[in-house]
């Protein structure tokens, strides 16, 4: 039942992953480095491909090892949380909400931004 539970987990965010590639505004390598989270719990077949995979390996394999993110996913992030900021400052929401999903974009981009870079160093595969 717990390799289930893991499994689902994994479907979920690659779901939500592919579904963040192909709508702008919504992460991609968050899900994928979710669902690599959870494939590490129970699927680890699951967990090397998303860790090989040819465009997402590498960030996801940096994140484990060393919690780095590169400084063009930083960049990406935080324009397209700034967007998001502006735009819901032009919705309908009650202030409340606008002042505190801006404040919670702004407290992960300041997170992100403290976060290391990677170095130019290779990552090595996983089996």
């Amino acid at each position: 039942m717990k390799i289930l539970f893991w499994r689902s987990l994994v479907v979920i965010f690659i779901i939500l992953g592919f579904i963040g590639a192909i709508l702008p505004g919504m992460p991609t390598t968050v899900f994928l480095i979710l669902a690599a989270w959870a494939a590490s719990k129970g699927w680890p077949q699951m967990d090397a491909w998303l860790l090989n995979h040819p465009k997402y390996g590498t960030t996801l394999r940096s994140w484990r090892e060393n919690g780095t993110v590169p400084r063009k996913a930083k960049w990406l992030a935080s324009i397209m949380m700034l967007i998001s900021a502006v735009v819901m400052l032009l919705t309908n929401a009650p202030i409340w909400v606008k002042i505190f999903t801006d404040l919670i974009m702004l407290s992960v981009a300041i997170w992100l931004w403290l976060r290391p870079e990677p170095s130019a160093l290779p990552i090595k595969e996983i089996e």
